[in-house]
């Protein structure tokens, strides 16, 4: 269970992570699928800081609630992400295997980590 575990969520922290650093080095094309989503351009950075957070309150366990708000903001962020890729007729790939990697995560996490 524990390898299982930390398996997904070293892979959920990685695609976060890969996800906040193209928000932060490719921002102008970033901002260009915003705009093909009409989703506002202005949350680019700021979502790019909460993930770099998300993932610091998941690795680290200390603040339990605020784990739980970054399982939920990661959640959501990846069911908006799906969504507009589907709708835009772009690949899903990525995100829609992201949400049932949180998934495996989160649930195994409830299981080992108090």
């Amino acid at each position: 269970m524990k390898i299982i575990y930390w398996i997904t969520t070293i892979a959920l922290c990685a695609i976060m992570l890969y996800s906040a650093q193209m928000y932060f080095f490719k921002t102008e094309m970033i901002q260009g699928f915003f705009k093909s989503f009409n989703y506002p351009t202005y949350i680019v950075i700021p979502l790019a800081v909460a993930k770099i957070f998300g993932i610091v309150a998941i690795l680290t366990n200390k603040i339990k609630w605020i784990k739980e708000w970054a399982y939920a903001g990661f959640f959501f962020d990846l069911i908006l992400a799906t969504l507009a890729h589907y709708y835009a007729d772009h690949p899903i790939g990525l995100s829609a295997y992201a949400i049932l990697i949180l998934i495996l995560s989160y649930t195994t996490g409830k299981k080992i980590r108090p």
